[in-house]
């Protein structure tokens, strides 16, 4: 009976230890905080503390099974996190896991996952522009997921591909969701995005595109679906690095609107500072009225290590119709 025990011991024990070698496990994340002086569109200036306006803040947990024969399951959860209040999410209606939740498996065939994703065209915009996620400075952030995307950054109840490329020129997104929460908004209608980017040396170039269906957004009155395709490229003259975007947005909606956007920046490298430059147009047309957008942001970056930088940024904007907005900021930034 004692051999017995002590053998099913050593069986288990040896279980536990080949499972966790077989698994890992990472925490990692972002902290981004700083003080602004801010005049909306329209608005009246004020002062605040920000959250996120170079990137927004994060938590977040990743790892992976390996399944043996290249095989390997994995998985992804991220908050979101508001430095300023000590609170989750981007606002208060946001998941916990907003960022991102998903599991799903990788091998020689790419990723896939199930979950809430990021969308292609979210990725396509992020990686093709200077100021990368900034919600605060990057105009192609701010004038593509400020109001005239109508899907979220994040797509819930959705499944995701991507074919593993990181060391091959042709990458490869392509996303799918289900319309599952509310059917009514849309006709019951999924989203559905892709995006094909070619990268080798010093030159990238993207085209995206995503059909938008439902959206845990406001819509407009008598909404069926947007429609939009956006282009990308960068090159790295080692001195500067050159940004370019160009997209199209179309709404079908009881009023049709239709959005042409281009994007310009750079980004110039020198010791352990960083300078930024980027300028965005848009312009959104109806039967009734046609809207001019333009943003320009200039941000100097100076890194204290590889993981911990300062920065100081500044955005003027101007509107169609309403008074010019601007903002700066100086902020810190220390990823872990």
């Amino acid at each position: 009976m004692n051999r017995s025990i002590l053998a099913g011991a050593a069986i288990a024990a040896l279980a536990c230890g080949t499972a966790a070698q077989a698994q890992s496990a990472v925490l990692y994340g972002l902290i981004d905080a700083s003080g602004s002086h801010v005049r909306p569109l329209g608005g009246d200036s004020r002062w605040q503390l920000d959250n996120g306006n170079l990137t927004r803040s994060y938590l977040g947990f990743r790892g992976s099974d390996d399944l043996g024969g290249g095989l390997r399951a994995v998985y992804k959860l991220e908050s979101y996190l508001r430095v300023d209040t000590g609170s989750a999410g981007r606002s208060d209606g946001d998941a916990f896991f907003a960022r991102e939740a998903s599991v799903g498996l990788s091998g020689a065939f790419g990723t896939t996952v199930l979950g809430r994703n990021p969308s292609p065209l979210w990725l396509s915009t992020i990686n093709f522009n200077p100021f990368g996620e900034s919600i605060g400075f990057s105009p192609s952030v701010r004038q593509y997921f400020g109001g005239t995307v109508l899907g979220d950054t994040r797509w819930n109840n959705s499944i995701s591909y991507n074919n593993n490329a990181s060391d091959a020129p042709l990458r490869v997104n392509v996303a799918a969701n289900a319309n599952e929460t509310n059917p009514a908004s849309s006709r019951g209608g999924h989203n559905l995005g892709g995006s094909i980017s070619y990268i080798t040396g010093p030159f990238a170039a993207t085209l995206a595109g995503e059909v938008v269906r439902n959206s845990g957004q406001a819509v407009p009155l008598g909404f069926e679906s947007q429609n939009i395709i956006q282009a990308g490229a960068t090159y790295d003259f080692s001195f500067v690095r050159v940004y370019g975007q160009i997209g199209r947005v179309r709404t079908g909606a009881a009023l049709d609107s239709r959005t042409t956007l281009y994007q310009l920046g750079a980004a110039v490298p020198f010791g352990h500072n960083l300078i930024l430059l980027g300028y965005g147009h848009s312009y959104t047309k109806t039967m009734l009225s046609g809207v001019t957008n333009r943003q320009g942001s200039i941000a100097y970056d100076y890194f204290l290590s590889k993981n911990t930088d300062i920065y100081v940024a500044a955005l003027y904007e101007k509107q169609s119709f309403v008074s010019s907005g601007s903002s700066i900021a100086t902020g810190l930034r220390l990823r872990f």
